[in-house]
């Protein structure tokens, strides 16, 4: 996967990320990049917050981080989303998606 693209802002702990979030997907997957945001496909509905949270989750999973460490703090009733991600730098964060 080509990180390279991806958008990426210090914050005081850690990263802001800039996603695109395809929910109703056929499995979750994080799925490269696309005009600098990180593509993540999730088969939660947008329905109650449940894609927000399998997002979570699945960037937790993928980064190894516990899911208190990310937040989504933009975009939660769309599809375009901006989340915080504490505990990590670009280069950790390129190197954890990679593997």
């Amino acid at each position: 996967m080509n990180l390279d693209a991806l958008s990426l802002r210090p914050t005081g702990a850690g990263l802001r990320v800039e996603l695109r979030v395809m929910p109703r997907a056929s499995k979750t997957a994080i799925d490269g990049v696309r005009a600098g945001r990180l593509i993540v496909r999730v088969t939660a509905p947008p329905v109650d917050g449940a894609a927000n949270e399998a997002v979570v989750i699945a960037l937790a999973a993928a980064l190894g981080l516990p899911k208190r460490a990310i937040r989504i703090i933009a975009g939660e009733t769309g599809r375009n989303k901006s989340v915080e991600i504490d505990g990590v730098d670009a280069a950790e964060l390129r190197r954890r998606l990679n593997a």
